[in-house]
């Protein structure tokens, strides 16, 4: 400090402590930083809870945009925990159960891990509920209140209550197990009653406990956050333990459409906002033998209408680069539409092997906020002072070029052919959950005998990798 800074100083405290205006003005500053701190102190421990939700829709199609039936469940890779309609507990059954099985359930659109973060300064209870009106919950944790559409068998004593409640004039459709706090539901929703939300500050001690399991790659990543832990009752009488988690995690499937239409022309791919609401944040996407690149689509107005042009003869990076690459883009999309950076970073590590890493032609973008609520409505008791919701969809084409290739290892092996029969099967295995949906454009205009030997031969595939799974 100079000698002309100490003599100021000096003075200043000089006037501020031995004169009256001094003193008042002393006293001004402190009141005004004091409220300043308090401020300070009210803002960074705010009341309530935040909860914010991301989520994806996949689709696939062929090269005319029209979605394809597919069985988006068959290549499921969730933890044993993980409650579903073959496990759904609490005596509950599907209202219609063979639609639930993961062998028969065709749809056209997956509704992929969508999870829900909660992060709040203090313990408090909340009630979630969430409906899905145009497609079916097929997996859920923790357990849920409800479930549904379900049934849960009433006892005989209910039964019998229930038989005197009608002849004596209720309703049809009133039941005595209506009153129990998990009973049926005959909508298609979930709800979590008494969801304890924990101090994020008091959440990594107890998150060391949260349950494990060495298969489901596309669960666990998204505990990578810095959410606050959560707890709800298991509601079952022999095993009263709660179920802890860092996220209410839910999944599905559905018969309806996303506002984006994919459609391949002579001159490139066609992508069109077929919906009132402006699309962002899209990535055309293109792999090929381990090798792809991207072309990134900031906005799509209602009814706009873009051709990309994406050429994997030049200009393609190894996946491992175009992963990182394209997984940063994305990360930074969904920062911008509210989430924070860990739980972006943690849904792109959700599905990065299944974005970026897999041959193919895809869209992924960022569907409206307006289009999810009106999807997917999810209510809070009592209500957030922030929702985040981010959903991504994902439009997967099976290309003219894929078509093609299978359709004649396909005709040829139906003649014999060894080698060709070998190409069909790695080709099964490259596509996947699409290599239904592709076989099917395959084979759409091929001889009854060639179409027929080349579906024994998918199924064939089929059962041995569920086999290999066992």
């Amino acid at each position: 400090m100079t000698m002309k800074t100490k003599s100021l100083v000096a003075r200043l405290n000089r006037f501020c402590f031995t004169t009256p205006k001094g003193q008042i003005l002393f006293g001004l500053c402190l009141c005004l930083g004091t409220l300043a701190l308090l401020g300070s102190v009210t803002r960074s421990h705010q009341k309530g809870f935040v909860a914010h939700e991301w989520g994806t829709f996949t689709s696939v199609q062929g090269s005319d945009g029209v979605l394809l039936n597919w069985r988006p469940l068959e290549s499921s890779r969730l933890p044993q925990f993980v409650y579903n309609w073959q496990n759904a507990g609490l005596n509950r059954r599907a209202y219609s159960a063979p639609t639930f099985t993961k062998s028969s359930m065709i749809t056209l659109q997956r509704m992929e891990t969508p999870v829900i973060y909660f992060y709040a300064d203090e313990k408090q209870t909340v009630d979630v509920s969430v409906s899905f009106p145009k497609g079916l919950i097929t997996e859920w944790y923790p357990q849920a209140s409800q479930i549904g559409p379900s049934t849960i068998p009433a006892s005989a004593l209910v039964t019998k209550a229930d038989a005197l409640a009608h002849k004596v004039g209720a309703k049809p459709e009133f039941t005595f197990s209506s009153f129990s706090k998990n009973h049926a539901a005959r909508e298609s929703r979930a709800r979590w009653a008494n969801v304890e939300i924990l101090p994020t500050k008091d959440s990594a001690e107890a998150a060391r406990s949260l349950r494990q399991d060495r298969s489901g790659s596309h669960y666990f990543a998204a505990r990578d956050t810095d959410s606050s832990l959560i707890r709800v009752d298991s509601l079952n009488p022999t095993n009263p333990e709660p179920e802890s988690e860092k996220f209410i995690f839910y999944r599905g499937a559905g018969n309806f459409t996303t506002p984006l239409l994919v459609t391949m022309q002579a001159d490139g791919i066609a992508i069109s906002n077929t919906g009132p609401d402006a699309l962002e944040h899209l990535f055309v996407l293109g792999l090929e033998n381990g090798t792809g690149k991207f072309i990134p689509v900031q906005r799509l107005a209602p009814g706009e209408k873009q051709i990309i042009h994406i050429d994997l003869s030049d200009g393609v990076l190894p996946t491992k680069a175009l992963s990182e690459q394209i997984g940063q883009s994305i990360a930074t999309a969904l920062v911008s539409q509210g989430l924070y950076e860990r739980e972006a970073q943690a849904m792109v590590n959700t599905w990065r092997d299944s974005w970026f890493e897999e041959d193919g032609l895809r869209v992924l973008y960022v569907l409206p906020r307006q289009w999810t609520d009106q999807t997917l409505p999810l209510n809070f008791t009592p209500k957030p002072r922030e929702l985040v919701r981010v959903m991504v969809g994902r439009a997967e084409v099976i290309t003219p070029k894929v078509q093609l290739q299978l359709s004649i290892m396909l005709t040829r092996a139906q003649q014999g052919d060894t080698e060709a029969r070998q190409q069909a099967l790695a080709e099964f295995k490259t596509l996947g959950r699409f290599a239904e949906p592709a076989l099917w454009l395959a084979t759409k205009n091929s001889p009854s005998q060639v179409s027929q030997a080349a579906w024994n031969l998918y199924q064939s595939a089929a059962q041995s990798a569920a086999n290999k799974s066992l």
